[in-house]
């Protein structure tokens, strides 16, 4: 709600993107991590939708990786701001985590799908109803299903086809999808839950975790955050 009554003016150039202190300093902790991170975009486009990026670190890396896909400049950008920093002020969420062994044996396949994302070049970036960040992650997570990970509803562009296709399995692969190009869909999984997208918005039910699901509002219940 408070992003409904909140103020969403701020500048994009002088905004806050330092780190929210949300990750161990990757020095001092020398396992794998992935994490998956979401927070409300700019401006008023925040009261609708979030901006979500994927961060990992190899075992004994002094330093994380960053991935987000962007609308300026090159779409994929790494390390552009900081691994867990606030996006334009907003704190973010942690979406999924992962540690240790069970993270070390992802980020192979993650740097894979993102070294093979097609939605890759100038001009493919659509802020609604996709490609875009959300997409991207999308896809990322769908490289990982035992991350057991899905992007909240307010996470627009999520339902976009990014494998061309349809008719798919979810990303977590517990559940079937069926998108028309974004702007319609019905996505029934156990992790995902049952959602229903029209024109971006989602409308849904979570079971695993109990919470329904509305545009703009995010869920109401219990948090989402998946470890493995």
């Amino acid at each position: 709600m408070k992003y409904w009554l909140g103020d969403r003016s701020v500048n994009w150039q002088s905004a806050d993107r330092s780190s929210a202190g949300l990750l161990p300093s990757a020095a001092k902790h020398p396992e794998a991590l992935v994490r998956v991170f979401a927070a409300r975009t700019v401006r008023w486009k925040g009261i609708f939708a979030v901006h979500s990026w994927i961060v990992f670190k190899e075992r004994n890396a002094r330093a994380y990786t960053r991935y987000d896909y962007t609308a300026w400049g090159e779409p994929i950008w790494v390390n552009g701001f900081a691994a867990d920093g606030r996006w334009f002020g907003d704190v973010p969420e942690v979406v999924a985590a992962a540690d240790g062994e069970a993270a070390a044996q992802m980020i192979p396949r993650i740097r894979a799908a993102i070294a093979n994302y097609k939605l890759r070049a100038q001009g493919d970036y659509r802020a609604w109803p996709g490609p875009n960040s959300n997409t991207f992650v999308t896809a990322v997570l769908a490289a990982v299903p035992e991350l057991r990970a899905t992007l909240p509803p307010t996470a627009i562009g999520k339902d976009f086809p990014y494998d061309e296709r349809w008719i798919a399995l979810t990303s977590s692969r517990t559940g079937i999808r069926v998108s028309l190009d974004g702007y319609l869909g019905i996505t029934a999984g156990w992790v995902e839950g049952l959602e229903v997208n029209f024109l971006s918005a989602v409308f849904g039910l979570d079971l695993r975790r109990p919470a329904i699901k509305l545009p703009g509002l995010g869920r109401i219940g219990v948090p989402q955050t998946s470890v493995a």
